[in-house]
């Protein structure tokens, strides 16, 4: 029996002749958005690399489908927010990561390409996408929907580990980018380099404990703070622990993703012609 071909979804590897075709038709593009930052001590830095590898599986998995769909180039740097304490680290400013959205789905639409959908890897690149997503909605009701990968993902954990285990296990340098990277890229993981001890961190300004990014408390009551995520993190890893996280809970989270992104692809299709 012959071996199994998919789809060539990868928009970089398509030739010139080959996209002439294939582009002609409008199909569905998933444009993969990430950042390089610290993901823990074991992780890569570069968390783009899980956002653009599950929009190849759903590109594949929705062209199978019959809705025939691409993936562009991925946008490695994301918008800064809490880690430009890290070295290495390449971020956007949040003004100049819309611009570079802008014009990216702007030189697409220009050649036809209209049917776009934002396969999202960083919290910071939230405020970027949506505000690029309102000025064409307003402008002509163009609609650029987005899926953040990691925000469906800590929804998807209590169902895969159990609402337990997924409070302790969730959270940055954990789950679910963790188990993902274990699944998907088991040669770039150093588990072996995973933090054992993370002690409770305070502001060192005005010494209330840190709740999360941004957050620290006051009485119960959650004050809105300006601090880095060296201050709040050990070793960019958060409150979840990575000692827990598996590939097996990564190959759920990853077929799950799939799967709603490839669902979501088909929806969108059916309702946006081509």
């Amino acid at each position: 029996m012959a071996a199994k071909t998919e789809p060539k979804v990868h928009m970089g590897t398509i030739t010139g002749g080959e996209a002439r075709d294939i582009l002609a038709r409008n199909p569905v593009i998933l444009l993969p958005m990430g950042s390089h930052e610290d993901q823990g001590p074991h992780a890569p830095m570069g968390d783009y690399l899980l956002a653009e590898k599950i929009a190849e599986l759903a590109a594949i998995r929705a062209s199978e489908r019959g809705v025939r769909t691409l993936v562009a180039p991925v946008l490695p740097y994301g918008g800064v927010d809490w880690f430009a304490p890290m070295i290495g680290g390449i971020a956007l400013s949040q003004a100049t990561l819309t611009s570079v959205i802008a014009e990216m789905v702007g030189s697409l639409h220009k050649t036809g390409l209209t049917r776009i959908v934002v396969i999202n890897g960083h919290g910071g690149n939230v405020g970027p996408i949506a505000e690029v997503a309102r000025g064409l909605y307003l402008r002509d009701g163009t609609v650029l929907p987005s899926l953040y990968l990691w925000r469906i993902g800590y929804g998807l954990l209590p169902g895969i580990v159990g609402a337990e285990n997924s409070a302790k296990v969730a959270g940055h340098g954990a789950d679910p980018l963790t188990s993902i990277g274990l699944h998907l890229f088991p040669e770039l993981m150093r588990p072996e380099m995973m933090p054992t001890e993370r002690p409770a961190k305070r502001d060192p300004v005005l010494d209330l404990p840190f709740t999360g990014l941004g957050t620290a408390s006051f009485d119960g009551a959650e004050i809105g703070m300006p601090n880095q995520y060296d201050e709040v993190y050990t070793l960019g890893v958060g409150k979840g622990d990575p000692r827990l996280c598996s590939a097996e809970t990564g190959a759920a989270l990853t077929e799950k993703l799939t799967e709603i992104c490839a669902r979501f692809v088909a929806h969108f299709a059916g309702k946006v012609a081509a």
